[in-house]
């Protein structure tokens, strides 16, 4: 059941448009994608804003509840995900069709 969903994800991800296919690769980014897409949408952590501090204990509660990280592997996300979408970040605009 996970790998349509995962399939689907990665489709989505992968015909973005091309503001968002511009960023160099992010093994943060990377793993975000991997390991929490399988269960949330982008939109957990659009609208979260948190610190690296504040992601990377939300990681750990996914751990406790089934998650399976590695401690890398939550500092690697946590950092990216504070860095792409901490509370200084600027939301991105929405984009005109």
């Amino acid at each position: 059941m996970l790998r349509p969903l995962f399939a689907f994800v990665a489709l989505v991800v992968l015909s973005a448009p091309a503001v968002a296919q511009d960023k160099p690769a992010d093994p943060g980014r990377d793993l975000v994608m991997q390991k929490c897409a399988q269960c949330h949408t982008d939109s957990i952590w659009r609208d979260q804003r948190q610190d690296a501090r504040a992601w990377e204990a939300t990681a750990y509660r996914m751990m406790a509840r089934g998650s399976i990280w590695t401690t890398d592997e939550v500092k690697t996300m946590a950092a990216f995900l504070g860095r792409e979408f901490g509370p200084d970040v600027p939301r991105a605009k929405p984009q005109q069709r």
